[in-house]
């Protein structure tokens, strides 16, 4: 069974600042060519298939948690397609493929010319980069889709690669020779050739009770209202530095425990980030801080960096409530413990309660003080509205 932190490594923690910083690696030797080479052939390949395409409504596809700490979804690449089980995540934006099932090169398979290379919290790959089909569901099929093929790669057991959904600036500086040159992202594309009407991701997460759980769903190209209830509260991507290179959004406050006998965890409005590729709940050192003195006898146990509840207070935990756009979004006890069911598939020891809130590792005030990961997700629906540049919850 992987330990914690191999599965965590897993999840990429695609969050740090260097997601678009290229690694120093070992230069491949790839045909010689540049980053436009065989464009042309496939551009007229483009325009013959959009003419079969209007502009469509939004698709809605099944997402799996994986091991408990990520979700996947299946990406088909190439004519024929090859399924690949994908890392969904918004806190990258390159595709690629080939940590797991190979990159499998079909007709529409043509190579650009350059190397592609990318770091992230934990983990990277290194590789070629390719236009190729990539189909998203079922008659969703986009065309020309740069995606890497990972030749070199560390921390990705037990998938095929991700699927990046966040922001386009995150592809700055993956590419070689041409390190200026911006990837569409898979939703850039679906929206430029008509799969889409809206560049808006929806995402449903919800709690596992299996270790490989399909429980969870994408939409591609809006929301899906049966998968929420009541209002979605929406609220504008942040301008705080780094936050807002990635779906970094203000929360104004967070507290720990009901009204009237609250304990402040974060105090006044900050930036942080949401992240489907970053499993726990992650807070400012301080602010960590803060909310672990709140729940009487808890720790941090060094050894997996997860904080630690005794069984005396595992059942007088309260609400960790955050305020965003205006609404509070509470994640109750159960939300805020990993189930003891879970723990070995975790590579945690049996006998003790863990929680999925941690500390980043830094505290506040450098622009990016919180991560609000699966966890928070699992419970909130989530909207990803590139069009209006804002970031959307509802309750489920």
């Amino acid at each position: 069974m992987q330990s914690f932190s191999a599965l965590l490594s897993a999840v990429i923690l695609a969050t740090s600042a260097s997601a678009f910083i290229s690694m120093p690696l070992t230069k491949l030797a790839p045909p010689a060519g540049s980053y436009l080479a065989g464009l042309p052939d496939a551009d007229r390949a483009r325009a013959a298939f959009l003419k079969s395409f209007a502009a469509s409504g939004p698709t809605t596809v099944p997402a799996s948690n994986l091991a408990y700490v990520q979700y996947t979804t299946s990406v088909g690449v190439g004519s024929p397609p090859t399924y690949y089980n994908l890392v969904v995540d918004t806190g990258s934006s390159n595709t690629f493929v080939g940590t797991g099932t190979k990159y499998v090169q079909t007709s529409t398979s043509i190579f650009t010319g350059e190397d592609v290379n990318v770091t992230y919290g934990s983990g990277y790959f290194s590789g070629l980069e390719y236009f190729d089909q990539v189909t998203l569901a079922p008659g969703f099929v986009i065309t020309n889709q740069s995606i890497g093929d990972a030749l070199s790669y560390a921390d990705f057991e037990g998938v095929d690669g991700i699927v990046g959904v966040g922001p386009v600036i995150l592809t700055e500086g993956t590419l070689s020779p041409d390190t200026d040159e911006l990837i569409p992202t898979v939703m850039n594309n679906a929206l430029s050739q008509g799969l889409i009407q809206e560049e808006i991701l929806g995402v449903s997460f919800a709690p596992a009770t299996s270790y490989n759980d399909t429980n969870g769903a994408l939409t591609y190209g809006g929301i899906d209202s049966s998968l929420y209830i009541g209002e979605i509260t929406y609220t504008p991507v942040t301008a705080t530095y780094p936050a807002g290179y990635y779906w970094g959004i203000n929360v104004t406050d967070a507290t720990y425990g009901s009204a009237g006998a609250e304990t402040t965890v974060i105090p006044t409005s900050t930036a942080g980030i949401v992240d489907t590729g970053t499993t726990l709940v992650l807070l400012a050192d301080n602010f960590f801080d803060s909310y672990m003195k709140a729940i009487p006898g808890a720790k941090l146990d060094e050894s997996t960096g997860l904080m630690t509840v005794p069984a005396s207070s595992v059942s007088e935990i309260q609400p960790l409530n955050f305020t965003v756009g205006g609404t509070v979004f509470s994640m109750d006890a159960a939300a805020q413990l990993i189930p003891t069911d879970q723990n070995t598939a975790w590579g945690l020891s049996a006998n003790k309660q863990y929680g999925v809130v941690s500390y980043l590792g830094t505290n506040s005030g450098e622009g990016l003080d919180f991560i609000i990961g699966q966890k928070f997700m699992e419970n909130f629906y989530a909207v990803f509205d590139t069009d209006s540049n804002r970031v959307g919850f509802a309750y489920t």
